[in-house]
C-alpha cells in the first residue's frame, strides 16, 4: 500500500472481529475522509464468535447466521477497505510501518499508517502435551468448520472429550450432547468455571452431570492418542473428537521488538483513552488491558460486549473527541442445559485470596410471585465490603430470570448504590414476571440488616471451620421431617416453632441458626437474641448451600 493522500489519515486496523471492526464502523461515521484499512488473519470478518459452539451443535442450523458482514459489503456502505487472510508480523513504529504477509501466498508487504489500532484478538493455548495437534481449538469460522466436520462424521454414541471447563468448554460440552455424542469434560481445578465459587459451580455441575456429561474435575491430561485422552492419573478416556478449550491468551507476539509494552500475560497495556505507550498506537479488545473497577488494576476481560463498546470509544477518540472507558465489572452470561449462569465483579474466593475482608448473602428465591403459575428457583449470592457497603461481586443461576437480576445488580454497582440500597431500587413487578419484595430487594433487605448489625451471619465454610473446632453449636431450625431428610453433622434440631417451647434446651455460648435457605434461620436468629443469647448467627444460604457446596 503506497502512501496516504494529503488532506486524509490512513488509520490501519488490526483485527476484523468485535472491537476492530466497531472502531472502523463508528470511525466512519465521525469521519467520510479518513482511509480506513481493516486487517484480518482469517478468511472472514465480523462473524459472530460468540454463536460459534451452538453452530457446532447445530442448535446455529445456517453457517451464514454466523457470517454479519462481507468485506465487500463493508466497502459499498463504509468505504472500509477490508483484508483478509492478512496477517500483523511486526511494527516499526517510529517509521509508522506495519509489516503484513498474506496468508494465502506468504507474500509480505510494508503498510503505512497514521494511526495504529491493534485488535488481534486471544488465540487458544495449545499446551506442550503429546498428540496436542489432534485437539480442536474454537476460535474462528475455520475452527468452526473443522470441528463442525468432526461432529458430522462422527456416529451418535461417540466419545467427545474437552480439555478445560471454562466458559468455552462447557458451551461445547452442552453442544456436543444436543449433536448426539457423548462427553467427558476434564478440569485440572477442582470445580468448572473459574469466576463462580464452588458452592454456586456445584448447581452447574450438577445440570451437566443430569444431561449425560460426564466431569473430571482436578485431573489433568497427559497424552492424546489417536483414540483417546490419557490422564496424569493413567486413566485412558475414550475419544473420537478431542477439543481444546483450556483458554486463551492475547496474540501479540508479533509485536516483540515494537516497544508496545504488553503485561506478562501478553496484553497490551493502555491508558483509558486506549493509549499505548507509543504515540499513534491503540489497542483493545482481547488483546489489550482495560481497567478493573474493585481494585482498579489491569486486566483483560475477553468480552464481546466490552470490545464493542471500547470500539465505538476509541472512534470517538481518533477524532479527537475528551472521552475515555469506564472500569469493568466483566460482567457476563452463560447458558448450560437450561441454566442462565451469571456473574459481576469478583468472586469470594478471589476476594479473600487478595486479603479482602468480605461480608457474603446467598438467597433462595424464585423468579416471579411463587402463587403464579411456573415459578423457578434462583440461588443468588452478593459479595460486600463490610466496611462501606459497596457491591464487590455477584453471582445468580436460575432457569430464568438470572440475567435480569444481574443487569440490575451490575448497574447499580456501575452507578455506585451501596448493597443496602438494593432495598430502595423501583423494579418492574407483576406476578408473571417478579415478586412485589425483587430478589434483588430481598438482597438489599439483608445487606441492610448486616451493616445496621440487626442481624449476623456465616458461611458454609466458615460453619465447617467453627465446628471443627467446637466453637459454636449448631441448631437446625427446619421441621423434624426435613431434619430426617438430610442435616449437618452434629446440628440440634429445634424447629423455629417450637423454639420458645423449648428455650432451656438451648445451650449457652454462640449459637449458629439455619433452616432449609436462610430465612426461617433468620427469625430464629432474631428471636434467640430476644431470649437473651447474644452470640447468634444464621448460616447463609441455609442447609441447601452447605449440601451444594459438600456436594463437590
Amino acid at each position: 500500500m503506497g502512501e496516504t493522500s494529503a488532506d486524509s489519515r490512513r488509520i490501519v486496523i488490526v483485527g476484523g472481529v468485535a472491537g476492530g471492526m466497531s472502531t472502523a464502523t463508528r470511525l466512519r461515521r465521525r469521519d467520510e475522509k479518513a482511509e480506513i484499512v481493516v486487517l484480518e488473519k482469517s478468511g472472514y470478518v465480523s462473524f459472530a464468535n460468540c454463536g460459534l459452539p451452538y453452530y457446532v451443535g447445530g442448535v446455529i442450523e445456517e453457517r451464514g447466521n454466523l457470517l454479519l458482514q462481507t468485506p465487500e459489503a463493508l466497502w459499498q456502505r463504509f468505504r472500509i477497505q477490508v483484508r483478509t487472510n492478512t496477517e500483523a508480523t511486526s511494527v516499526r513504529a517510529e517509521e509508522k510501518i506495519l509489516q503484513v504477509r498474506d496468508v494465502s501466498t506468504g507474500i509480505s508487504e510494508e503498510v503505512h499508517y497514521d494511526e495504529l489500532v491493534l485488535s488481534p484478538g486471544a488465540s487458544p493455548l495449545l499446551p506442550a502435551i503429546p498428540g496436542i495437534e489432534r485437539a480442536l481449538p474454537l476460535r474462528n469460522v475455520e475452527d468452526t468448520d473443522a470441528m463442525r466436520a468432526a461432529v458430522e462424521e462422527a456416529k451418535a454414541g461417540d466419545c467427545a472429550v474437552v480439555i478445560g471447563g471454562g466458559f468455552i468448554g462447557v458451551e461445547i460440552a452442552e453442544n456436543l450432547i444436543h449433536a448426539g455424542l457423548k462427553v467427558t469434560v476434564i478440569e485440572r481445578n477442582a470445580h468448572i468455571l473459574a469466576p463462580l465459587d464452588k458452592e454456586m459451580a456445584a448447581l452447574v455441575q450438577r445440570r451437566l452431570e443430569d444431561n449425560g456429561v460426564t466431569l473430571l474435575t482436578g485431573e489433568s491430561v497427559a497424552e492424546i492418542t489417536v483414540d483417546a485422552v490419557v490422564l496424569e492419573s493413567g486413566e485412558k478416556i475414550p475419544a473420537k473428537i478431542v477439543v481444546a478449550a483450556l483458554g486463551v491468551r492475547p496474540e501479540t507476539d508479533w509485536l516483540d521488538g515494537s516497544g508496545v509494552e504488553v503485561n506478562g500475560a501478553g496484553a497490551i497495556l493502555v491508558d483509558e483513552m486506549l493509549r499505548t505507550n507509543v504515540e499513534h498506537i491503540y489497542a483493545l479488545g482481547d488483546a489489550a488491558t482495560t481497567r478493573d473497577a474493585i481494585d482498579g488494576s489491569d486486566a483483560v476481560v475477553p468480552l464481546a460486549q466490552t470490545a464493542n463498546r471500547h470500539g465505538r470509544l476509541l472512534g470517538d477518540i481518533l477524532v479527537g473527541d475528551d472521552v475515555g472507558t469506564r472500569p469493568v465489572h466483566a460482567t457476563s452470561i452463560l447458558g448450560v442445559c437450561g441454566l442462565q449462569v451469571a456473574t459481576t465483579g469478583w468472586n469470594e474466593r478471589k476476594l479473600r485470596a487478595a486479603g479482602r475482608d468480605v461480608r457474603v448473602i446467598v438467597t433462595h428465591p424464585v423468579n416471579h410471585a411463587g402463587y403464579y403459575p411456573g415459578a423457578v428457583g434462583l440461588t443468588m449470592k452478593l459479595l460486600v465490603d463490610p466496611q462501606t457497603d459497596a457491591i464487590l461481586g455477584a453471582q445468580v443461576i436460575g432457569e430464568e430470570g438470572a440475567d435480569k437480576r444481574i443487569d440490575v445488580i451490575a448497574t447499580a454497582m456501575q452507578s455506585g448504590v451501596p448493597a443496602s440500597g438494593l432495598m430502595d431500587l423501583e423494579l418492574a413487578y407483576a406476578p408473571q414476571f417478579g415478586s412485589a419484595k425483587d430478589p434483588v430487594n430481598i438482597l438489599g433487605y439483608i445487606a441492610d440488616n448486616l451493616k445496621l448489625g440487626r442481624a449476623r451471619h456465616v458461611t458454609w465454610n466458615e460453619l465447617d471451620e467453627r465446628m471443627q473446632y467446637g466453637e459454636a453449636t449448631v441448631i437446625d431450625v427446619r421441621t423434624p421431617e426435613e431434619f430426617a431428610a438430610g442435616n449437618i453433622p452434629s446440628a440440634i434440631n429445634i424447629p423455629l416453632d417450637a423454639i420458645r417451647q423449648r428455650a432451656t434446651d438451648i445451650p449457652e455460648g454462640p449459637l449458629i441458626v439455619h433452616c432449609q435457605v436462610g430465612l426461617r434461620g433468620h427469625i430464629a436468629e432474631r428471636l434467640l437474641a430476644e431470649l437473651g443469647h447474644d452470640n447468634v448467627a444464621n448460616l447463609t444460604g441455609g442447609y441447601r448451600t452447605w449440601k451444594d457446596a459438600h456436594s463437590i
